[in-house]
C-alpha cells in the first residue's frame, strides 16, 4: 500500500512516498480504506523527531485522524464493510499512523462520519475533538462557570469554544484582528486581543480571574495570570511549571482517547445537530504532504489542511 512516511526525521521534505506490506484487520478490528488524513501541528512534531520514542519502528507514517471506507472487518468488530467511518490513529502504537491506504483501527476508535459531511470534513474532527473532550472533563466546570480559550481561532479551539458553550460555559476566547469574525462567529461571551497581555485583557472582565484556561496556544506562563487562585489550567504540550495560587495544571493526552468511541459518536451528533463546525483550509493530494507541513508550520492556517487517498 502507499504510504506517507519518514525514513529519517527533519524537515517537511522528510515525508516521502513510500510502499510497504498492507496491513489486515484482525479480531475485534476493523480496516479503513482511508480517503482523507487531516494534517496537524502533532503531525509535524512526529516528522521532525520531536515526540518519538528510540524504538519507533521505520517508517514512521504521521498522522492521528482519517477517514474512509470500511474494506475489511475483523471477526467481533462490530462493524459492516462499506461503512462509512472516521477514525483516531496513534502513529506511535501498533497500528500506526493515518497518512496510508490502509489503516487497521481497533472497533472502539471509530464512529461513522456524521450526516451530510465528506471525508475530508470528517477526518477533522477526531483527534481535536477527543482533545477537546477530555479537557473539560479534566477542567471539571459547572454551568455557569468561567472558562478562557487561547488559540481559539485553530481548529482545536474552535471546538473547546462551541463545547465549552454548549456545556454552559461563560467563554472568554481569544483572537488577532483578522481571526475575529471567524472566533465570533463561535460564540463565546466574549472575545479579547490575541498576544502576550491576554491575561490582562481577561482580568478586565474578570478580575479575580476565570475558573480555568484551555491553553491550546501554548502560551504557558504568559496566560496562567488569568486563572484565578484554585483554578484550573489545561496544557497541551506538557507544561511542568509550578504556577502557585492552588492552580491545578491537568496535561491533556488524547491518546487516552483511543477507545473512546462513544465519545466520537457523541462528537458526531454535535456536528449532525450543528454545535460543532467543521472546517477544511485545502484538501491536498497525499503526495503533497510536504507542501502541507510547510504550509502548517508557515502559520496562519485556518481550518484543517486534508491529505486525500
Amino acid at each position: 500500500m502507499k504510504i506517507i512516511g519518514v525514513e529519517k526525521f527533519g524537515g517537511p521534505q522528510a515525508l516521502t512516498v513510500l510502499d510497504v506490506p498492507e496491513p489486515h484487520a484482525g479480531p475485534g478490528e476493523v480496516r479503513i480504506r482511508v480517503h482523507a488524513a487531516a494534517v496537524s501541528p502533532t503531525d509535524t512534531v512526529l516528522r521532525s523527531g520531536g515526540q518519538a520514542p528510540d524504538t519507533l519502528q521505520m517508517p514512521v507514517i504521521p498522522g492521528m485522524d482519517a477517514a474512509g471506507v470500511i474494506d475489511e472487518a475483523g471477526p467481533d468488530s462490530g462493524w459492516e464493510v462499506g461503512e462509512q467511518v472516521m477514525a483516531i490513529a496513534l502513529p506511535l502504537g501498533e497500528h500506526r499512523g493515518a497518512y496510508a491506504q490502509y489503516l487497521v483501527s481497533p472497533a472502539d476508535s471509530l464512529a461513522r462520519i456524521p450526516a451530510g459531511v465528506d471525508f475530508a470534513e470528517a477526518s477533522t474532527l477526531p483527534m481535536n475533538g477527543l482533545t477537546a473532550v477530555q479537557t473539560l472533563e479534566k477542567l471539571d466546570l459547572k454551568p455557569g462557570q468561567s472558562l478562557a480559550v487561547t488559540g481559539a481561532a485553530g481548529t482545536l479551539g474552535n471546538y473547546l469554544v462551541q463545547l465549552a458553550k454548549h456545556s454552559g460555559l461563560v467563554v472568554v476566547a481569544d483572537a488577532a484582528a483578522k481571526d475575529r469574525d471567524l472566533v465570533s462567529g463561535l460564540g463565546p461571551d466574549y472575545v479579547v486581543d490575541r498576544g502576550n497581555d491576554f491575561a490582562d485583557h481577561v482580568r478586565e472582565l474578570f478580575p479575580d480571574g476565570v475558573d480555568a484556561l484551555a491553553d491550546a496556544a501554548v502560551m504557558n506562563g504568559k496566560a496562567v495570570s488569568a486563572v484565578r487562585n484554585d483554578g484550573g489550567f489545561a496544557t497541551f504540550r506538557w507544561w511542568s511549571e509550578e504556577p502557585g495560587r492552588g492552580i491545578a495544571v491537568h496535561p491533556i493526552a488524547v491518546r487516552e482517547e483511543y477507545h473512546s468511541a462513544r465519545k466520537l459518536e457523541t462528537l458526531r451528533q454535535l456536528v449532525e445537530d450543528g454545535t460543532l463546525t467543521l472546517r477544511v483550509a485545502d484538501r491536498m493530494p497525499a503526495e503533497e504532504a510536504a507542501t502541507a507541513h510547510a504550509r502548517l508550520e508557515a502559520g496562519g492556517v485556518r481550518g484543517r489542511l486534508v491529505l486525500l487517498f
